[in-house]
């Protein structure tokens, strides 16, 4: 019961050391992953949308990264949004149609 308790004691006293570089590189870590999917979806839109303008879920679902990405129509003047699916495990994309301005309306704020 005695050594239970030290190491109950210890384990609790090591547990705020090892969280503070989890909580570092888990900042890091969905900064690269945010990049990613924009980075992937971005040359999925390529031929269908110029210079989109792309918005990251910062975390996605558990499973996939979801972005949405709009800009001018690839060939025409309409303003178009497409939605990005990232599979998480597999670091692949897939891209949806071409949502109008109609359909649904984007606001992507200036940087």
């Amino acid at each position: 019961m005695h050594n239970a308790l030290r190491l109950l004691t210890a384990a609790i006293c090591l547990l705020p050391l090892g969280a503070m570089p989890a909580s570092a590189s888990s900042a890091d870590a969905w900064d690269d992953f945010a990049k990613d999917v924009a980075a992937t979806c971005t040359t999925l839109a390529e031929g269908r949308i110029e210079k989109p303008q792309v918005v990251v879920d910062p975390f996605g679902t558990e499973s996939y990264g979801v972005a949405i990405l709009t800009g001018k129509a690839f060939g025409a003047d309409a303003v178009v949004s497409s939605i990005c699916v990232y599979d998480k495990k597999a670091k692949t994309a897939e891209i949806g149609g071409e949502l109008t301005a109609d359909q649904v309306m984007i606001t992507v704020p200036k940087p």
